[in-house]
């Protein structure tokens, strides 16, 4: 069959790619320097160049910190009104910023001349900060996926169903950002993020919702992803008409229920609401209650996604539970990444939660007891986050064998769809995808980037199992103590301290199958009785050349065994010197058992 290919155009989200050796002479003399003039710059970059640029590093676009003395202002603005024009004459810088970034930004010729001036003043006041030249890690994979994506034979054939009204004169006229439909009814919903909710029925579009009148603070400004987020309807809307919305608000419109240190900037916040509706009326009548609201230093990458799991039934653990994608808040982008290996913030995470209920801090909804991080000893985890390590987990879905899936915006080369398991660290910001981040300086973000999640069949992987004797003052993990071959071997003594661990069988088909395997294991290979059995955070690969395979670890309470009887040795955790560990495996479950305890290795394990 002759293949076709449908193209679909997005608009990037870039304002300005300038960077070359040239000078810009005297005409930086025409740009306003009055500060009244400067902060309209100001706020023009906020909301229309901020989301991909910033005067730290690179991100989407280029840092912008000293351009235009590097670039004339009139090339400058050419390259505003037009960048593919000056791409398609042959300009030498813009070639370049093309091939560098990959994206052409669109053009921004309806801005009035008095804006762009005000945005160049503003980008004028801004000095290039001086660093050291990095020089380039022969070791980079410069093309990191050189194949190209294959067509298929699939044809998609697209019908103009409706048109949406215009919400701004300036482009992009609409922002039509989520499709959903009502899952009683089965209407379509279709959300503009400058505020308006439509229902579609028989081709015909109506406004449902509007934001703007229900929430005073409501903005949809700066940035291109701010403002009516998303939306969700309750799986028994037609009997409690409960549903659910997020919209962005200003700074301090209200107290956060997660901040981070003033030290880092909020430029605005998202708040999901709950929303008690009449289910047969038309537009809605009745009323909301907020259940959470969180800061966010940028405008990008923030509460864009909200769903239920659509295949759950009544009696399922996961009917009624709300699953939310939280980005990082662009905070990687401006050099104050809110996410790490440790499950410790919300930002760059999915989380769920049962909005009927009231066990959370705020008492405004409930944390289900299955969340993999429900039960820590640790106070500093988030009990609300079912997995993280995102940028931007946009849109969350479920395939039709119930696997749930995930959508992560990358920067710089990878867009994923990712399979979610519960308590998986997912790389960013160490990683985006498989291949290591780098900071401004060109340094890779962590020397000591243990984890990040790549799916792969069970019999392919590794489980790691850390006993432990709890007494009234300490606790006590167990360890073997082992040969390895002399080819193994990178200490002075063959004989090094491991953690109990083993190669899953062909014979386990689901994660959920691991705790009985591992209290199986215990009492066979080693004479243990588990009391309780933890997952130890998310599965990972170690450090580069150990193994190859996906490394489960748990955690197991075990009663006080028979020393003669179990080639187990028992060693306080406190007691263990960190700097003497040699195997990957041990090294990462003592570090997440330590903070799983709250402990560092000064502190007392008294009670």
């Amino acid at each position: 069959m002759k293949k076709r290919i449908v193209s679909v155009v997005t608009i990037a989200c870039f304002l300005c790619y300038f960077f070359s050796n040239c000078n810009s002479g005297d005409d930086t003399r025409s740009l306003p320097t009055d500060s009244i003039t400067i902060a309209k710059g100001q706020n023009s970059f906020a909301n229309k160049c901020n989301s991909c640029h910033n005067f730290n590093y690179d991100g989407i676009g280029p840092q912008l910190a000293g351009v235009t003395t590097e670039k004339s202002v009139g090339w400058i603005k050419n390259f505003i009104r037009d960048p593919k024009k000056v791409i398609e004459s042959g300009d030498t810088t813009g070639k370049k910023l093309f091939e560098k970034y990959k994206t052409l930004m669109p053009s921004f010729a309806y801005l009035p001349d008095e804006e762009i001036n005000a945005i160049l003043a503003f980008i004028h006041s801004k000095k290039k900060l001086e660093r050291p030249v990095i020089q380039e890690d022969t070791n980079d994979i410069k093309n990191p996926i050189p194949d190209t994506i294959k067509s298929s034979d699939l044809v998609v054939d697209l019908n103009l169903v409706t048109q949406i009204p215009r919400s701004s004169d300036e482009p992009p006229v609409t922002r039509i950002t989520k499709l959903d439909y009502q899952p009683n009814t089965g209407d379509l919903f279709i959300l503009d993020l400058r505020g308006k909710l439509f229902r579609l029925q028989n081709g015909e579009q109506k406004v449902y919702m509007d934001m703007v009148s229900l929430k005073p603070k409501f903005i949809n400004q700066p940035g291109l992803a701010t403002g009516f987020g998303s939306f969700a309807f309750h799986p028994e809307f037609s009997k409690n008409g409960l549903f659910y919305t997020t919209h962005t608000e200003p700074p301090a419109s209200a107290k956060a229920d997660f901040s981070y240190p003033d030290s880092i900037p909020v430029l605005l916040q998202w708040v999901l609401t709950e929303w008690k509706a009449d289910p047969g009326a038309f537009p809605f009548s009745g009323t909301g209650r907020e259940i959470l609201r969180i800061d966010m230093p940028t405008a990008i990458h923030g509460m864009q996604e909200i769903t239920f799991n659509r295949l759950a039934k009544p009696g399922d653990k996961d009917y009624g539970l709300l699953y939310i994608g939280i980005g990082d808040g662009g905070s990687a982008e401006i050099g104050h990444a809110l996410v790490s290996p440790i499950p410790d913030k919300v930002w760059g995470s999915i989380i769920r939660i049962d909005p009927r209920g009231n066990n959370s801090k705020n008492d405004k909804y409930g944390i289900p007891g299955s969340n993999p991080f429900y039960k820590t000893e640790n106070e500093k985890s988030v009990p609300e986050i079912y997995a993280w390590g995102f940028r931007n987990p946009h849109r969350i879905s479920w395939s039709k064998s119930g696997q749930l899936l995930a959508v992560n915006i990358g920067e710089h080369n990878i867009e994923a769809l990712n399979i979610i398991e519960a308590g998986h660290f997912y790389g960013w910001p160490i990683r985006e995808g498989t291949f290591l981040e780098r900071t401004r300086s060109g340094e890779v973000i962590s020397e000591v980037a243990f984890e990040y999640v790549v799916p792969q069949k069970l019999s392919l992987s590794t489980v790691t199992v850390m006993p432990v004797v709890k007494t009234q003052r300490s606790t006590y993990v167990g360890v073997e103590l082992r040969d390895l071959p002399a080819v193994q071997s990178f200490v002075d003594s063959s004989r090094i301290l491991t953690i109990p661990s083993w190669r899953l069988p062909l014979s386990l088909r689901s994660i959920g199958e691991l705790p009985a395997f591992v209290t199986a294991a215990l009492h066979r290979d080693f004479h243990l009785t588990a009391r309780n059995t933890w997952e130890l955070g998310g599965s990972y690969f170690s450090s580069p050349g150990v193994t190859p395979e996906v490394v489960y670890p748990f955690v197991v309470e075990v009663e006080a065994p028979d020393i003669t009887s179990s080639p187990v040795h028992f060693i306080d955790l406190l007691d263990i010197n960190l700097d003497q560990l040699h195997d990957a495996h041990l090294l990462i479950a003592i570090h997440r058992l330590r903070h799983a305890l709250g402990l560092s290795s000064h502190l007392s394990l008294e009670p």
